[in-house]
């Protein structure tokens, strides 16, 4: 009787123990859920960001080429105007 007692023990305490083991893995598993939430959170709340950079630069570039167009038009008549002029 007694062995079958202390194998009763030793299964009760395998029992707990693997109660024990899935306890913390719950746990674990909540907290890393929680952190794949907020990193998501995160990585969308940066790509947003991104994609608004994204379109700040093809607008600078647009204005910088249209200020490049205007500069070069403005040279051209310059030179057109110093050869209209005549040689003093």
């Amino acid at each position: 009787m007694s062995d079958a007692v202390d194998n009763l023990e030793k299964l009760e305490a395998k029992i707990l123990k693997a109660a024990d083991l899935l306890r913390r893995t719950q746990t674990e598993k909540r907290s890393l859920l929680e952190q794949l939430a907020k990193i998501r959170a995160d990585l969308d709340k940066h790509a947003k960001s991104a994609e608004g950079l994204e379109r700040e630069v093809l607008t600078l570039r647009r204005e910088r080429e249209e200020v490049r167009s205007r500069i070069e038009k403005l040279l051209r008549q310059i030179d057109e105007v110093a050869k209209a002029e005549p040689a003093s």
